[in-house]
């Protein structure tokens, strides 16, 4: 795979509760360096993100119900719908766990419903976070199996702040899912180029990582050899 295609499967993440504005720059100035498809961070700094990155193909990406996904499906709406007013063009958002895994379906679904319409509503993606590693292997499937029903464009592996990151079995197991129709975002542990190919080989099309820089490195290092 080219550097610059895998870069546009990228999205370079800062997530960290302490983050900081000098931060934020740096993110989105490596970000535009190497056109990676967007910067996701916390809704607080999608107006500066979205101001920084004014004119580039890098798009402004933010979480919503983050990190838990326990908020109420009516302030998840409202927080998609102003992180689009402020710039956002694609909203991650964590479904609600517990009303999974207590078999609460109607609930996950409309949960997933709500912040979907608003994006689509605005013409931006919506991905939805399943946080794997707090699932069975059967709660995974139905997990994205109601993303899919509520039309969602992404399913994703992990917020990055649960008991595990991504795997190359959850990232197989949802794209076999969700087939070739909706996008697959693995995230959380994902820093260096191999992890980050075996996650694509394994079904993900977007790469979430807080190591964007280092995986390009090394990226553009394999190619000069």
């Amino acid at each position: 795979m080219e550097p610059k295609d895998l870069a546009r499967m990228i999205d370079h993440s800062l997530l960290k509760p302490g983050a900081m504005r000098e931060e934020v720059v740096n993110l989105c100035e490596e970000a535009r360096r190497y056109c990676f498809a967007a910067v996701c961070v916390n809704p607080t700094y999608v107006k500066l993100c979205a101001d920084l990155l004014l004119g580039s193909p890098v798009k402004v990406c933010t979480v919503v119900g983050f990190p838990l996904g326990a908020t109420l499906p009516e302030a998840k709406v409202f927080e998609a719908r102003e992180c689009l007013r402020f710039g956002a063009e694609e909203i991650d958002m964590v479904i609600n766990v517990g009303a999974l895994k207590s078999g609460d379906y109607a609930l996950v679904k409309r949960d997933i419903e709500g912040v979907v319409n608003v994006c689509h509503g605005k013409g931006a993606i919506c991905k939805v976070i399943i946080e794997a590693a707090l699932l069975t292997e059967e709660e995974k499937v139905k997990a994205c199996t109601l993303a899919k029903e509520a039309g969602a464009d992404f399913v994703k592996t992990s917020t990055g702040f649960g008991p595990g990151g991504a795997t190359v079995e959850d990232v197989a197991l949802m794209r076999q899912v969700v087939g070739p129709g909706i996008g697959v975002k693995a995230a959380g542990g994902v820093r260096t180029y191999n992890e980050a190919m075996k996650m694509i080989e394994a079904g993900a099309n977007r790469i979430g990582t807080s190591a964007g820089g280092k995986i390009m490195e090394e990226a553009l290092a394999l190619g000069r050899q």
